[in-house]
């Protein structure tokens, strides 16, 4: 008897605190089947805190989330994104349009924006950095293949009428929020900090369950940034973390450091698949992962590799090793 299909999920919205509100939205990629947006009130509407992908039905969904909670896109009066990942901008523009509202968000998000303008430019810029770092012809090509059916989750560009950076301040009914800027995970990421209620929106930057992602190619060391994140959240007194998947969650230190943790460990599995000598980053792949490569892992892989690598890099722990003939990038430890 063939298994049952995976039921998809539906928004869903449930409030958490007086005057602080979960939107439930869901996603189509395999393990991670919702995002978290957050309503907060602010006098006569809300302020909204990302939106959820874009896709076939997904603003149903989130009118849907809110109507749980009686209220409307109509009733957002500022639109925050935490940072520029289509599941926490990706309907932006519709937000934007229907409401009237302003967008604010951190003045780097061309990982995103620049792609949305010119995405056959950013499919190419993908594709030579597989290239360079040993990926074969063939699954090269299947991955074209399926980028160019693939959508973006992202409505349309819309770029920030404020830029989030440390300093500004977000008014709400709960007071005010303070900008933390975060790079990391994204180079357009920020935390939310309200101070005397010791709450924390955080994104994708910590997460009830310990999930790393680097964006790769819009700065020079995405771990090392990653790692100066948590040490300025971990110098926050928050009390509640609000996180963009998963469930709100208390123990945030702990979090952190469990963060830390894997983070450290990620980067000796990497000096030690070199050990043996200079291998592509592609070929460091297997070699620290216990599961099998598949075509739904390998680019998130392939990108972690390539951030740890050039972390150590400048550690001066592992050095690269010129390509030859036109071929690939190698790297070798120190």
């Amino acid at each position: 008897m063939p298994a049952p299909a995976h039921k998809r999920e539906v928004g869903r919205g449930e409030r958490v605190l007086p005057g602080v509100w979960r939107l439930r939205l869901p996603l189509p990629w395999p393990g991670v089947p919702h995002c978290n947006a957050w309503a907060v009130a602010a006098g006569d509407g809300i302020v909204l805190f990302d939106t959820g992908m874009h896709e076939p039905g997904s603003l149903a969904h989130l009118e849907r989330a809110l109507a749980q909670v009686h209220l409307k896109l109509e009733h957002v009066r500022l639109l925050v994104c935490t940072h520029a990942h289509s599941d926490h901008y990706g309907q932006a523009a519709t937000i934007v349009e229907r409401s009237g509202c302003e967008l604010w968000m951190h003045p780097a998000h061309q990982h995103q924006t620049q792609y949305g303008e010119d995405p056959e430019g950013g499919l190419e810029r993908r594709l030579e950095i597989a290239r360079q770092s040993g990926v074969p012809a063939a699954p090269l090509a299947a991955y074209q293949d399926a980028a160019k059916g693939r959508g973006s989750g992202v409505k349309g560009i819309v770029l920030p009428d404020r830029p989030l950076v440390d300093g500004v301040r977000i008014g709400t009914d709960l007071g005010d929020w303070e900008v933390v800027e975060t790079p990391g995970h994204a180079p357009s990421h920020v935390c939310l900090h309200q101070p005397e209620r010791r709450l924390l929106i955080s994104g994708d930057h910590l997460l009830g369950r310990i999930s790393l992602y680097y964006e790769h190619g819009w700065s020079p060391d995405p771990v090392g940034e990653f790692l100066a994140s948590l040490d300025r959240v971990a110098a926050l007194d928050v009390r509640l973390c609000l996180s963009g998947h998963g469930r709100t969650f208390t123990d945030v230190e702990a979090h952190i450091e469990a963060n830390r943790k894997l983070v450290a460990e990620d980067l000796e599995r990497h000096l030690h698949a070199l050990e043996g000598g200079a291998l592509t980053a592609f070929d460091v792949v297997p070699r620290v992962h216990d599961d099998a490569v598949t075509e739904l892992n390998a680019s998130w892989w392939l990108t972690e590799t390539l951030c740890y690598l050039e972390h150590l890099e400048i550690a001066g722990r592992v050095r690269r090793v010129p390509a030859e003939d036109d071929g690939p990038e190698r790297w070798a430890a120190t």
